[in-house]
């Protein structure tokens, strides 16, 4: 990547999309090209909370941990300017989309079905694809989960093979926005 001719975005750049979209791998290759810090929420909520994600819904549920993840994307956002990757669900939280559309600028993943199959199938840590068939439980979140995905201020396609793509066309869709605000 080249370097980012100066800008920095005003606020905070919160990358939203289903799991596999590419929000850490896109969000690191941002942050280097901004030369800003690159920061995980899910990572965060771990931190603060003493255990894994997985550990807080088995132990308190989804609504505590939803409290939990918005409580530490606004402290993250009330911080200085940084890249920030969001788990999948985050923005689907009307209270956590809000802080976001206030405090920062949302920049979509959006991939498609296949691209996501295949990256997910990679790795066994995500625990919404542990108990069944990825295609069909990527497609029913698809289905919930990108019409309100679209309410990102920006939408990037996430691009199967080159990485610099998608980060290239993010950092050209966050520099059209920036101008326009």
């Amino acid at each position: 990547m080249s370097s980012n001719g100066n800008f920095t975005p005003p606020k905070t750049v919160v990358l939203v999309g289903l799991m596999g979209a590419g929000k850490t791998c896109i969000g690191k290759k941002l942050a280097h090209t901004l030369q800003l810090p690159f920061v995980d929420a899910d990572v965060e909520i771990e931190k603060a909370a003493g255990c894994t994600i997985s550990e807080i819904f088995e132990e308190h549920g989804e609504s505590y941990f939803r409290d939990r993840e918005r409580m530490v994307i606004q402290r993250l956002l009330d911080g200085p300017v940084q890249i920030l990757s969001t788990g999948g669900g985050a923005f689907m939280d009307e209270r956590t989309r809000s802080t976001i559309t206030e405090k920062g600028i949302s920049l979509w993943l959006k991939a498609d079905l296949d691209i996501l199959v295949e990256r997910t199938s990679r790795r066994n840590h995500r625990p919404l694809l542990r108990n069944g068939n990825h295609r069909e439980i990527l497609s029913r979140l698809i289905e919930a989960r990108y019409p309100v995905y679209e309410q990102a201020d920006i939408t990037t396609q996430s691009e199967e093979g080159s990485a610099d793509l998608t980060t290239r066309n993010a950092l050209k869709g966050l520099k059209d926005f920036c101008g326009r605000s």
